[in-house]
């Protein structure tokens, strides 16, 4: 029972009564089964997504000097720019540059918890050279918010639970992430043999949502059989992750799927994507939902036929390892940008160094 292919779904039939318990049994499915998911007919502006394609690709071709202005390692809340080979996945380097942003905050106080260096404000690029940057990105992250919540929503109908089952994990004004990434091809590279545009990994908190500019490939999940599914680009769709936070909240019900990025061919040009990742409160405690019993007994049921799961990942959002998410949030962001835990988290990422090697 391990998936071969990625199911697409229609929202548009999730706002009739006539269609829409269709629609949540095949969400359920995909919640249960893959945890991967296409969907399409989203609701956000067309043209607002061809502005946020145009405006990642003239960020990339801006002089490095000026993107090396706002690098992620000047501030401790990991968002800012990163250069080619500066991110780390699965201990082994990510071959792509990118620009991480989040939904607007200030800055934490100082008796704050640390984990709340995460909620700042953006370092965003040069606006007398790209004027229209931040504006554009900034509608865009306005409205994923407001989809992913109501997609979130229509996760927690699928599951038997009141639509604001979820809204208890969010904070008032939730914090959702945001990356502009260029994946070049491997004839660009240091070394054409490294092929890892970002390594085997699950995303996490609640879901993410990938936007991914065609023609390129590279995006696969990874099957319960241990196998890579290609997700190709698919116009008018967006590529819907399950986080490894909604698979502790729903206790194992919703599937975390690891996946990865492959680096296009040589000769290709770079790929670009833009992942959306919705938030959950970094106060947030490793309490779970009233899943109701018959979909517990669809969870064990598909459990008894697959048996263990084959993946690459370990499972972050273990209870009793961390007293709330944003501890392991902040773990996970050092692990992966140990240039940022060198400056503002020394300690941290002393700890964490040996716990790597061991592994």
């Amino acid at each position: 029972m391990s998936f071969s292919a990625i199911p697409i779904l229609d929202i548009s039939l999730s706002k009739r009564p006539d269609s829409k318990p269709a629609f949540l049994e095949s969400l359920r499915n995909a919640l249960l089964d893959i945890g991967f998911l296409y969907v399409k007919n989203t609701g956000i502006d067309h043209s607002l997504i061809q502005d946020v394609i145009a405006q990642g690709r003239s960020f990339f071709e801006l002089p490095e000097g000026k993107k090396l202005e706002i690098q992620m390692k000047n501030k401790p809340s990991f968002l800012g720019y990163n250069k080619l080979g500066n991110e780390i996945t699965a201990q082994k380097t990510d071959w792509r540059e990118q620009i991480d942003l989040s939904t607007p905050h200030p800055l934490p106080g100082p008796t704050e918890p640390l984990y709340h260096n995460l909620l700042s404000p953006n370092q965003w690029p040069d606006p007398n050279l790209l004027p229209l940057f931040r504006p554009v990105y900034e509608a865009y992250m306005s409205a994923m918010s407001t989809f992913s919540r109501d997609f979130t929503s229509l996760i927690a109908e699928a599951l038997h639970l009141p639509r604001t089952a979820f809204d208890r994990f969010f904070d008032e004004d939730q914090q959702h992430k945001l990356k502009i990434v260029k994946y070049p091809d491997v004839a660009s590279l240091p070394a054409p043999q490294q092929s890892q545009g970002v390594g085997p990994h699950k995303d996490s908190m609640l879901t993410s949502y990938l936007l991914q500019v065609p023609p390129h490939a590279g995006l696969q999940a990874q099957n319960l059989s241990g196998e890579w599914i290609d997700c190709p680009p698919k116009d008018g769709t967006l590529v819907v992750a399950i986080g490894q936070g909604l698979e502790a909240l729903t206790l194992g019900v919703c599937k975390s799927t690891t996946h990865r990025v492959l680096s296009p061919p040589a000769g290709s040009g770079a790929r670009y994507s833009i992942p959306f990742f919705q938030g959950v409160s970094y106060d947030a405690t490793f309490e779970s939902v009233d899943v109701p019993p018959e979909i517990l007994e669809m969870r064990d049921a598909r459990m008894n036929v697959r048996g263990g799961r084959i993946d690459d990942v370990e499972f972050t959002f273990e209870k009793g390892r961390w007293a709330h998410l944003g501890e392991a949030t902040l773990t996970n962001r050092i692990k992966s940008h140990p240039d940022v835990g060198e400056i503002w988290y020394p300690d941290l990422l002393a700890k964490i160094r040996p716990e790597q090697a061991a592994t």
